[in-house]
């Protein structure tokens, strides 16, 4: 797989004439805010390319769409980069099941998962970088953290060194042991120096796929390929050096809530043993979806994927109004019933946006800017929007549909 930039094709914004004020954001670590015309960095960590893209996904990049649509629109530049795990446990278990070359896997995946994206309106990332395209950055940074004292070997494998780096445990002590033997860690490994130290490189096993490095033949811990990444292509060439002109290197790193931790927080500490400096300033994480009551996971079989609504048929502006229904940071379910009801929404605004009279619109796209600038509350957005179809269906005049639907499609990237 390559390094792309600019991996699919973006949607034009064409903009609004109304004031966009500064965006707050709730993080895991307490709110902060995008000033208009302020320059972002943006990471948010991409897919395991061994399924296709289900609706967690898509409620995901969603989320961080809104955000980098609304710094742009502010007047700001934001320079957005993901990843794309195409080198992980489950693909190559995913792989040796289906008797297929888990390269081929991956590029599938994720062709698929870009296809998915444009369909759904997602403002491509500036880069889109592979982890197999990054091991001598792996190498080098691991290097760096070793000269630093936070490496240390054990049966041919490389750890982190935690111990000192533990403070702020976004969970207790137990909490995070469970978590980490849930999330692909190993904390009752024999011979580590905490239970909590995770793998920087791994030693090849027969049958893996492996690359030469100084730390000897073999593959990257999880955690090590998304610290890497970020710096690389949000920092420079230079990113060993980190950036002594900020604050935090970068404004933003995103995903799931299941990312909090590990992922997030060891991609974290890493980022600080590298560069000495705090890795983000906003940790952004978005709710869990699932199915008619139960959680969507692969074990339970009740994945929803984008390709398979769309192949069926279903509008993806149904499926992006749907997945705007409820706020991203809520844990939420998808139903037939919820698809069903957004496609009569969606219905209905065409239908009110195609007449010839229209309620006024200037009020109501600086509400629904305004509940954006509110930690991302579409919700509230959706309430102002069906107000003014209110409006309009009870035969109020004066307003400009054409307004509104620009604003609709810049703002939530809803194309009417």
């Amino acid at each position: 797989m390559e390094i792309l930039n600019n991996p699919w094709p973006s949607p034009a914004l064409p903009g609004i004439d109304h004031l966009v004020p500064s965006l707050r954001l709730q993080s895991t670590s307490g709110s902060f805010e995008i000033l208009p015309g302020s320059q972002q960095r943006m990471y948010i960590c991409g897919i395991t390319p061994y399924d296709a893209t289900h609706l967690g996904h898509a409620a995901t990049y969603l989320t961080f769409d809104l955000i980098n649509r609304y710094t742009r629109l502010s007047g700001g530049s934001m320079h957005f980069v993901e990843n794309i795990t195409d080198i992980d446990e489950p693909l190559l278990v995913r792989a040796e099941r289906d008797g297929t070359d888990w390269q081929s896997l991956a590029q599938k995946e994720t062709d698929l998962f870009a296809a998915d994206m444009a369909a759904l309106r997602i403002l491509a990332p500036e880069w889109f970088v592979p982890a197999t395209q990054v091991m001598d950055l792996v190498d080098l940074a691991i290097t760096e953290m070793a000269k630093n004292g936070f490496v240390y070997s054990l049966e041919g494998d490389f750890y982190f060194r935690t111990k000192d780096l533990l403070a702020d445990l976004p969970y207790s002590e137990e909490e995070c042991l469970r978590i980490f033997g849930e999330r692909g860690g190993d904390p009752d490994r024999v011979g580590k120096e905490h239970p909590l130290d995770p793998v920087l490189w791994i030693a090849h096993k027969e049958g893996e796929p492996g690359w030469e490095s100084s730390h000897g033949f073999g593959r990257p811990g999880w955690h090590i390929e998304c610290a890497v990444i970020s710096l690389r292509y949000l920092l420079g060439e230079d990113f060993l050096a980190g950036d002594a002109t900020r604050t935090s290197l970068i404004d933003i790193q995103g995903g799931g809530s299941d990312l909090i931790f590990p992922h997030h927080f060891m991609s974290a500490i890493q980022v600080k043993a590298i560069t000495g400096q705090q890795f983000a300033r906003g940790y952004v994480h978005t709710g869990m979806i699932g199915l008619d009551g139960e959680k969507m996971s692969k074990s339970k079989g009740n994945l929803v994927f984008v390709s398979k609504l769309l192949n069926d048929g279903v509008d993806p502006v149904v499926i992006r109004f749907a997945l705007l229904r409820d706020h991203y940071a809520a844990d939420r379910m998808w139903s037939h019933e919820l698809l069903a009801a957004a496609e009569s929404d969606v219905a209905r605004i065409r239908f009110a946006l195609s007449r010839n009279e229209v309620a006024p619109t200037s009020a109501v796209v600086a509400e629904i800017v305004g509940a954006l600038s509110e930690n991302l509350d579409t919700p509230q957005a959706i309430v102002a929007l069906f107000s003014w179809v209110d409006a309009t269906e009870s035969g109020l005049v004066g307003g400009s549909a054409g307004e509104l639907a620009r604003a609709l499609d810049s703002v939530l990237g809803l194309a009417f």
